[in-house]
């Protein structure tokens, strides 16, 4: 999936040299990349207003994508009639992070770990997407086995019991027993209400409860933080 973000963004580098390029041609006095005669028998040399490395840095720092501050993607706003989504959810995630730690004049760079969060949003991807439930109602709640092979299972693994412990704010009852490849996570309630609830949600409605996420993503980031 990152490679595929870095793809997208060399190939939005190439239009915009091929652009640069055309641009380049077009100008008047101009004969090739690297500056040529404006009349028989002149010296060639390279023009420094009108080279294609120049024009290209000029479009890529005016252009809302271009490699600015904010690097290749540019601000989420962007400007109008411009693209604003970053194309893939963790890099937008990490973007994300990124932007509010540059944001805050107390962030210690030292400690800074976006490889973290990265493999974090990897397991997030992994149990959301990979992993296979099976779920059995009880009388007072929901019992669910997750399980999964290779890095799933270790996903599973990192990340349920770590957010059972979290559903205690809801009032909830929660649990989990390893298993060999996953992890049986149980779920009660003594209000007959909130089982019917339990219920209702399975395995994910379960796990997406809470606004805890997003702070554990900026901690991990900050390097105060791990599953």
């Amino acid at each position: 999936m990152a490679s595929l973000s870095w793809k997208l963004g060399l190939a939005g580098l190439a239009v915009v040299a091929a652009t640069a390029y055309a641009v380049a041609q077009m100008s008047p006095g101009h004969s090739g990349i690297h500056g040529g005669p404006d009349v028989q028998g002149a010296t060639p040399q390279t023009k420094h207003d009108g080279s294609m490395h120049d024009r290209m840095m000029k479009m890529m720092q005016g252009h809302p994508g271009g490699m600015g501050q904010h690097g290749m993607m540019g601000m989420s706003g962007g400007m109008a009639g411009q693209p604003t989504m970053p194309g893939q959810d963790a890099f937008g995630a990490i973007q994300e992070v990124v932007r509010l730690l540059e944001a805050d004049p107390a962030i210690n760079w030292s400690k800074v770990d976006i490889g973290a969060l990265r493999e974090h949003l990897i397991d997030m991807n992994e149990v959301t997407l990979d992993a296979a439930t099976d779920e059995k109602p009880l009388d007072n709640g929901i019992e669910i086995l997750v399980t999964g092979e290779g890095r799933t299972s270790d996903a599973i693994k990192r990340m349920v019991p770590a957010h059972a412990h979290a559903l205690s704010a809801t009032g909830w009852n929660a649990k989990t027993e390893d298993l060999p490849n996953g992890v049986k996570h149980v779920v009660t309630s003594d209000d007959p209400s909130q089982v019917t609830k339990l219920k209702a949600l399975g395995f994910m409605g379960i796990m997406v409860q809470g606004s805890h996420h997003q702070m554990h993503h900026l901690m991990m980031a900050k390097g105060e933080f791990a599953h």
